[in-house]
C-alpha cells in the first residue's frame, strides 16, 4: 500500500527550507532551500515539488515566542501556508511549533563538524549562504521528524503476546 508523502516547510523572509518524507512515509529527508523572490514564484516552485513528489500533506513551521504566543514571523508563515492551500486545496495542512528547530539545526551542524569553507576558491564568493541553506534544510527536516514522531509513535512489542 503506497504511503502519502509529507512536505515540511521552514518559512523565512529570505529562504524556505524544504524536507520530505521517504516514499514509505517513515523518514524525513532534506530536499533543498528555496531562495525567495516573489510570492507567486515561491508558490510555483513549491507547487512543482508537490506535483513531482505526489505530496498529500504539508507541515508548516509555526514560529512562536518562548511563551507560546505567535510571533510576527508566525503570521507570515501562516499567510504563506494559506496561499499554498488556496493553490492546492487537496493538501492536508499541519502547523507545528518550530521554536527551537533553527537553534537545534545550528547545534546539530556544529556537533557534526559541518563547517563549509569561508570562500569558494573558484569564484571567491563567500559560502556563508551555503551554510544558511543547509541550516534551513536541517530545520525543515527536524520539523518533519518531530511531526512524524508525533503522528507515527514507535510501538514497542507487547510483552504479553509471546
Amino acid at each position: 500500500m503506497p504511503h502519502t508523502r509529507t512536505l515540511a516547510l521552514d518559512i523565512g523572509d529570505r529562504r524556505i527550507g524544504l524536507a520530505i518524507t521517504d516514499p514509505l512515509g517513515l523518514t524525513a529527508q532534506p530536499l533543498f532551500t528555496l531562495h525567495r523572490t516573489t510570492l507567486r514564484a515561491d508558490l510555483k516552485a513549491i507547487a512543482r515539488f508537490i506535483r513531482q513528489h505526489k505530496v498529500e500533506a504539508l507541515v508548516v513551521g509555526n514560529p512562536l515566542h518562548a511563551d507560546g504566543t505567535p510571533s510576527p514571523q508566525a503570521a507570515k508563515a501562516q499567510a504563506f501556508a494559506r496561499a499554498l492551500k488556496e493553490a492546492h486545496p487537496s493538501l492536508v495542512h499541519h502547523f507545528l511549533d518550530e521554536r527551537l528547530t533553527t537553534h537545534d539545526a545550528h547545534a546539530l551542524l556544529n556537533l557534526s563538524g559541518h563547517t563549509p569553507p569561508s570562500a569558494d576558491r573558484s569564484t571567491g564568493r563567500s559560502t556563508r549562504l551555503d551554510r544558511k541553506d543547509i541550516i534551513d534544510q536541517v530545520a525543515a527536516t527536524l520539523l518533519l521528524e518531530s511531526f512524524l514522531s508525533v503522528s507515527n509513535p514507535t510501538l514497542l512489542p507487547d510483552p504479553e503476546a509471546s
